[in-house]
């Protein structure tokens, strides 16, 4: 069966095809700093490290003391990577953090 998003819209469509045609990190920095917030930015980037020491086997704790992100959204974080939509995990692998 195909994997149906819970965000799908045309919307949604226009602004991945967007991101899709960026050809480098400063094409992506430039619109990401034009369509985000520096704060939004950060927190995303916080839960991309946040995951990443999740897979790493890192304990709440530490990851709360190197990243600042709270308990409850590493929480989040880890529910996502371990019942979400297998993003994080397709990423993960993608960038060789995460075995097949």
């Amino acid at each position: 069966m195909a994997y149906q998003s819970k965000i799908k819209s045309e919307n949604s469509d226009a602004l991945f095809d967007a991101i899709l045609s960026l050809d480098n990190k400063e094409e992506c920095y430039r619109f990401f700093e034009d369509i985000c917030t520096v704060k939004e930015v950060q927190s995303i980037a916080q839960r991309y490290q946040v995951v990443k020491l999740l897979v790493s086997g890192k304990t709440y704790h530490a990851i709360e003391e190197e990243t600042g992100a709270s308990t409850a959204t590493i929480s989040r974080i880890n529910r996502a990577l371990n019942y979400g939509a297998d993003g994080y995990k397709l990423v993960l692998k993608k960038q060789g953090l995460l075995k097949e």
